[in-house]
């Protein structure tokens, strides 16, 4: 595989990925296609504008996909773009059905007429955390764990996990999906946590804080994550879903006061405020089936 199509890459993790993937492998042919809503900016693939090549299009149109698998050869897809911010998801709920479950099926079923079924070519499928649902106090989120979204956006990805599944057991694709948890670092909307936070503290402007504050999230700073998506596309056993963290739990409290004090701000700019609708109490991540497996495969 080395017309590689990184759908989404002028996002956070994609851009990260686009940057780190055309780096070390100068020999890959990688192709970029984002739709550029405010969520993406080709400011993020500056770096690598020269190692890449970009198209600005829609993955829910099945007509233009269909031209780029054409028109580059691609036998390989690591598919980030979604919708991706819950709160937006709330409050606008179709968008996400519609690029993260018909979006990922246009762009399963563009590779499948193109590749033919039983394709040895790797379609990688980026999920999250949140397609199970939340933790109690104990214990942590497996590759067997249920599935068992809450919120519009966590049941849109969970819906496009199973697509891809579907396509794996019925057209006998070779898949991969990776479920992460929270990433952190450059490049990340400022509609997120971390970003949100700083950029209201360095504006001496209230942290809204939901609820307690005291739901808990496992960060994963980026490149790392792009390390092990990188090793499951590579290495990864086709049908398998790989969960990706970071064992790295944090209450969402104790970073806005991270925060502030790395910015030597008080914690009086905390501000609680209503909690947010079917808000998950905890994630965290097993990822010991992708250290075990994966990364003693790489070895050999």
């Amino acid at each position: 595989m080395k017309n590689i199509l990184v759908t989404g890459a002028a996002g956070f993790i994609g851009a990260n990925f686009a940057e780190y993937f055309a780096n070390k492998y100068p020999e890959y042919n990688v192709v970029v296609v984002d739709k550029l809503t405010y969520a993406g900016n080709l400011e993020n693939l500056k770096n690598v504008k020269d190692k890449i090549n970009f198209e600005q299009a829609d993955i829910c149109d099945f007509n233009k996909m269909t031209e780029i698998f054409d028109k580059y050869d691609i036998d390989g897809v690591i598919h980030f773009a979604a919708e991706s911010h819950v709160d937006n998801s709330i409050k606008t709920p179709f968008i996400f059905t519609q690029t993260n479950v018909l979006g990922t099926h246009t762009l399963l079923e563009v590779a499948k007429r193109k590749w033919g079924e039983g394709s040895k070519n790797k379609f990688m499928h980026i999920s999250t955390d949140e397609v199970y649902g939340a933790l109690g106090e104990e214990g942590y989120f497996t590759e067997v764990s249920p599935i068992k979204p809450s919120s519009p956006y966590s049941a849109s990805k969970a819906s496009s996990d199973l697509l891809v599944k579907a396509y794996h057991e019925t057209f006998k694709m070779n898949v991969n999906i990776t479920n992460c948890s929270n990433n952190y670092g450059p490049y990340q909307h400022n509609e997120k946590l971390i970003p949100h936070m700083i950029k209201l503290a360095m504006n001496n402007e209230p942290l809204p804080v939901y609820g307690t504050g005291k739901n808990i999230r496992d960060w994963l700073y980026v490149e790392d994550h792009c390390e092990a998506i990188d090793l499951v596309f590579h290495k990864g056993v086709n049908g398998e879903r790989y969960n990706v963290g970071g064992h790295n739990e944090k209450r969402n409290i104790e970073i806005v006061k991270l925060i502030l004090k790395q910015l030597n701000k008080p914690e009086s700019l905390i501000k609680y405020v209503e909690d947010r609708k079917g808000h998950d109490y905890r994630y965290a991540i097993d990822p010991t089936k992708i250290s075990n497996e994966l990364r003693m495969a790489s070895k050999n």
